[in-house]
């Protein structure tokens, strides 16, 4: 992980996209983060990783049978 300054950023754009290529670029303002420069590539990679259900499979199954299970309970407390 690399830093940089937005003004440094701005000035050597170029390098900042090079260096994307292989690591994510902090940019900082007054010494904050405001961006992360990362590439193509790791960005679709974390879209496709958030995409993904948070919860497993085995579970979403788990909690239908609850539900089935107990229908009546559920339709009685929504009452």
């Amino acid at each position: 992980m690399s830093t940089i300054t937005a003004t440094n950023a701005k000035n050597k754009f170029g390098q900042v996209l090079d260096q994307a290529q292989h690591e994510p670029v902090h940019v900082q303002k007054n010494g904050r983060d405001i961006a992360v420069v990362v590439s193509a590539a790791e960005y679709q990679r974390l879209i496709a990783a958030s995409a993904g259900s948070k919860v497993s499979p085995r579970v979403q199954q788990l909690l239908a049978e609850s539900m089935e299970q107990r229908r009546s309970v559920y339709e009685a407390l929504a009452k």
